[in-house]
């Protein structure tokens, strides 16, 4: 799908985009068979919580629930208020230990004398609020990770809803989390649901906590961040393993799964759609190529295929 220019460099995977009324207007690859969508099911896992009774008032910490986050100093606390105001630990989370993911916030906790710790997972914001509800609704809070924990069975009622689809395959995700195979048409109906629904709703309430806080979803240099920033009413979500997710204002919805897992050809996709569809931002133009490195030196690029998104102009 992605060739690079100095080296060769191919990769393969799926890509659908649906118009707001759910028409496919591009289908590229296996865009009907269940794969695991990893943290871009994050969003509608929210919405389920909120469904069971999460009580979040401030959107910020709704939008670090829905986050990938860079475990900068601003995600670890608002990750720990959620816990403090629920009366919860950082103990009480059930995400494995990490460093940061911003590698100055990883230096700075190294030069502090710190070491790993589950707050700064990028899932930890998921965690906190699956504790949280937990915790308000009178749930056991030690197996909040089991599949049939009531907060996980609201969850994959919120996703099933969602989706249009039948929850058939549950795996188990990086932070240990229950993880739901989707398809890419699925995936994209989802947030298209999200955003599309009436202001107030808890729905829409998802959307525009990420929307509103685009740093506590990601952080800082980081791409779903800052495409949130450059384009008014963009909502985007990656996961691991080659999987992103965006919503336009309007609707219209795209997903994608790069079949190796690799992150490289996946901003480049994001921003051919974008201006395929019509929008545009100096913040793009950095974005349209990923480079190849060889020896630690750029030696070629990664980026779309010549005529690949012709059928969306």
């Amino acid at each position: 799908m992605l060739r690079s220019g100095f080296v060769e460099s191919i990769h393969r995977g799926s890509v659908v985009v649906l118009d707001p009324d759910g028409r496919v207007r591009l289908a590229l690859g296996e865009v009907d068979e269940p794969v695991f969508t990893r943290s871009c099911n994050k969003p509608l896992q929210a919405l389920g919580l909120l469904r069971a009774g999460l009580d979040l008032p401030d959107d910020a910490d709704l939008a670090v629930g829905c986050a990938s986050h860079s475990g900068e100093a601003e995600h670890v606390e608002q990750v720990l208020g959620i816990l403090a105001k629920n009366g919860l630990a950082e103990s009480d989370l059930g995400c494995p230990p990490d460093w940061p993911l911003n590698q100055a916030a990883r230096n700075r906790v190294i030069a502090g004398g710190g070491g790993k710790r589950a707050a700064a997972m990028n899932c930890s914001g998921k965690h906190a609020a699956m504790v949280a509800t937990a915790a308000q609704q009178g749930w056991s809070v030690l197996d909040y990770l089991d599949p049939d924990h009531p907060a996980q069975s609201a969850i994959a009622d919120a996703v099933e809803d969602m989706t249009g689809e039948r929850i058939t395959s549950i795996g188990v995700d990086g932070c240990g989390a229950p993880l739901f195979a989707l398809t890419l048409r699925g995936l994209a109906t989802g947030y298209t649901r999200l955003v599309t629904a009436a202001p107030g709703t808890r729905r829409r309430r998802v959307a525009d906590a990420m929307r509103a806080h685009p740093h506590l979803v990601g952080g800082t240099d980081r791409d779903d961040t800052e495409l949130m920033q450059a384009i008014p009413g963009l909502l985007v979500k990656g996961g691991a393993e080659g999987v992103h997710a965006m919503v336009l204002a309007d609707g219209t919805a795209m997903s994608m799964k790069i079949d190796d897992g690799a992150p490289r050809p996946r901003t480049p996709i994001l921003v051919g759609v974008l201006r395929a569809l019509g929008y545009d931002a100096p913040e793009l133009e950095e974005k349209a190529e990923r480079d190849v490195l060889g020896g630690g030196v750029p030696v070629g690029a990664a980026r779309l295929t010549d005529g690949l998104l012709d059928t969306l102009v």
